[in-house]
C-alpha cells in the first residue's frame, strides 16, 4: 500500500512564521490604533450626520434632505480619515476592504483579524459616545425599504461595495502614478454618490463595521446579515478582478500591503 504524506517545506514554514510575527510588531499595532482613529472618526460623522437630521427634521426619513446630508458626510469623512491613516495603516476603515486585501494577498491574515478588531470596537465605540452625548435622540440603523427583499438589499450592498473597494484598488495603485489628494477625494466621491443611490433602500453601508457598530449600540441586529454577506463578497470579487483580469499585482508588504502592483 502506497501512503502519500505531504508536508510543509522548511520555507512555507518560515514564511508562515515571519508573517505571523509581523502582525506584533511596533509598526503593526501602530497600523491597528490608526485603523481605530480612522474608523471611530468616520461612523462618528456618518452616524451622527444622521442624527443631525433627525434632530432639524423630525419627519428625516421621508425628507429628501437627509438623503443628501448622508451622502455628502460620507464623502467628506471617507476621505478625510483615509487621508489622516493613507501612510501608517493603507486606510481600510472598512472590514470588506480589509477581507478583499487578505483573500488577495495584500495583507496577512492574522493582521487583518486585528484590523477588523480595531474597526469593530471603533464603530461601536463612537456609536456609544453618540448615545450617551446625544441623550433623547435613538442611534439610527440601517433598514431596508419594504420595495426591498434581503436578498436584494444584499445584492445592492455588494454592487455598491464592489464599485467602492474597486475603486480604491485603482487609486491606490501606483502603477497609475504618484499618489495624490486626488485619489483619496475620488474614494470619498463614489462613497458619497453610493449612498445617495442606495439611502432609501437599503441604507448604503457598504461598510459592515458601521452597520455592526450602529446594530449594537441600538441593540437591534435585524438583517445585520446583508451589510456583511454582500459587502464581503462585493470587495472580494473587485480585488480578485482588479489584481488577476486588469493589473496583475505583485509581492506585497504584509502589514500595509505595499507592493510594485496595488499599495493600500
Amino acid at each position: 500500500m502506497l501512503i502519500i504524506t505531504h508536508t510543509m517545506s522548511p520555507s512555507s514554514s518560515v514564511t508562515i512564521s515571519s508573517r505571523f510575527h509581523d502582525s506584533f510588531t511596533k509598526n503593526a499595532f501602530r497600523s491597528y490604533l490608526a485603523e481605530f482613529i480612522s474608523t471611530f472618526f468616520f461612523v462618528l460623522l456618518v452616524v451622527g450626520s444622521s442624527m443631525s437630521s433627525r434632530k432639524m427634521m423630525p419627519d428625516a426619513v421621508l425628507n429628501p434632505t437627509s438623503l443628501v446630508v448622508g451622502g455628502i458626510a460620507n464623502a467628506f469623512a471617507l476621505s478625510s480619515v483615509l487621508y489622516i491613516a493613507w501612510d501608517i495603516s493603507g486606510g481600510h476603515v472598512n472590514p470588506a476592504v480589509t477581507f478583499a486585501m487578505a483573500v488577495g494577498g495584500h495583507i496577512s491574515v492574522p493582521t487583518a483579524l486585528f484590523y477588523w478588531v480595531a474597526q469593530l470596537i471603533a464603530s461601536v465605540m463612537a456609536c456609544l459616545v453618540l448615545k450617551v452625548i446625544l441623550v433623547g435622540i435613538h442611534v439610527p440603523t440601517y433598514s431596508i425599504a419594504e420595495e426591498m427583499t434581503g436578498f436584494g438589499a444584499s445584492v445592492l450592498e455588494g454592487a455598491l461595495t464592489f464599485v467602492l473597494v474597486y475603486t480604491v484598488y485603482a487609486a491606490r495603485d501606483p502603477r497609475r502614478g504618484p499618489l495624490s489628494s486626488i485619489g483619496i477625494l475620488v474614494i470619498g466621491l463614489i462613497a458619497g454618490a453610493s449612498a445617495l443611490a442606495a439611502g432609501p433602500f437599503s441604507g448604503g453601508s457598504m461598510n459592515p463595521a458601521c452597520a455592526f457598530g450602529s446594530a449594537a449600540i441600538a441593540g437591534s441586529f435585524r438583517n445585520q446579515a446583508v451589510y456583511w454577506v454582500g459587502p464581503l463578497i462585493g470587495a472580494t470579487i473587485a480585488g480578485l478582478l482588479y489584481d488577476n483580469a486588469m493589473f496583475p499585482s505583485h509581492a506585497t508588504d504584509p502589514i500595509r500591503g505595499v507592493s510594485g502592483g496595488i499599495g493600500v
